[in-house]
């Protein structure tokens, strides 16, 4: 019998590289983008450009000065550094999101080994962060330029809702993107185009992006404000950030299983739904996520995937 060597592994290969991903996913955030300088002016670009820029310049120096092989070109300190803008209101000082964005690079990322080793997602730390840090800086938000308003800053349509008062805003507006809110999470439509963007590239998997958002949407309904089933599903799906953070927040590659990815991301719901229905907090996905995030390795051990090779036989293993 002729004797075959095989190679190290891996023997599964695909033609999709960590490069290749991350750009599809920066490109997927540019109508995002778009809509914020739309409704909040050039500074949108202006902050989400030096977000970029500090989180690629900031893991270049880092390999550099470690002697670690350079990846600032992958694109993943790219998207890291956008989706960190896109959580901050456009208001904030340009010395936060610097700071925000070392923080979330040098700290989140590469002191944990770089892309795939980070424990949490770096721009969520990020923002989390600046809340604990510098909370009156990035919890203000500026309504739209393109709504007449009698104040510059307000609420978010979920805080104001949260503090007995009224949304102000109907469900089309809270979907197109013109209520108060984080640079790039206001949109829910541009959000959604990118979202399909990636689904279709076969990026992303958009089961967990659903059950993340039909845990809290379901949750919420059931413990409504007042009483059992009397939650505003609409003005919890668009009024807050919901959809950014199933859509791009989640969808790490924390799980490869699909059931792995499913408890993931219904932790994180449940998680997300408690912390809007019983604290002072109006969002919760930043918490949730975060949350579910540094689980990630008590619910692997919830989940065990098959070991191949392995047959039950009589009640025994073979």
């Amino acid at each position: 019998m002729k004797q075959v060597i095989l190679p190290g592994g891996p023997h599964l290969r695909t033609a999709q590289t960590t490069r290749n991903m991350m750009f599809h996913v920066a490109l997927s955030l540019v109508p995002a983008l778009l809509g914020a300088i739309y409704f909040f002016g050039i500074r949108a670009l202006y902050l989400t450009a030096l977000s970029v820029a500090v989180c690629v310049i900031t893991e270049y120096l880092w390999q550099k000065l470690t002697g670690k092989q350079i990846t600032a070109g992958d694109f993943s300190a790219v998207v890291t550094g956008m989706l960190l803008a896109f959580n901050m209101p456009i208001e904030t000082p340009v010395w936060v999101i610097v700071a925000t964005a070392v923080f979330s690079i040098l700290f989140v990322k590469q002191m944990f080994g770089g892309i795939g080793n980070n424990f949490a997602n770096p721009a969520l730390m990020g923002r989390l962060f600046a809340m604990v840090v510098w909370p009156g800086t990035v919890m203000q938000y500026t309504v739209p330029r393109t709504l007449p308003a009698d104040a510059v800053s307000s609420a978010t349509v979920l805080g104001t809702v949260k503090n007995g008062g009224e949304a102000g805003y109907n469900y089309l507006q809270m979907f197109l993107g013109e209520i108060p809110g984080a640079l790039g999470e206001t949109s829910k439509l541009l959000l959604l185009v990118g979202f399909a963007y990636l689904c279709y590239m076969g990026i992303v998997n958009a089961g967990a992006a659903l059950t993340y958002i039909g845990t809290v949407l379901l949750l919420t309904f059931v413990f409504g404000p007042t009483g059992l089933f009397t939650g505003d599903i609409l003005l919890n799906l668009f009024g807050g950030g919901l959809i950014i953070g199933g859509c791009y927040m989640l969808t790490d590659y924390v799980f490869v299983s699909r059931k792995g990815r499913i408890l993931y991301a219904v932790t994180a719901g449940i998680i997300t739904a408690a912390i809007r229905i019983f604290s002072p907090y109006p969002e919760g996905i930043c918490f949730g996520i975060l949350t579910a995030n540094c689980l990630a390795g008590a619910l692997s051990l919830l989940y065990k995937k098959h070991v191949y090779g392995t047959k039950k036989l009589n009640g025994g293993m073979r």
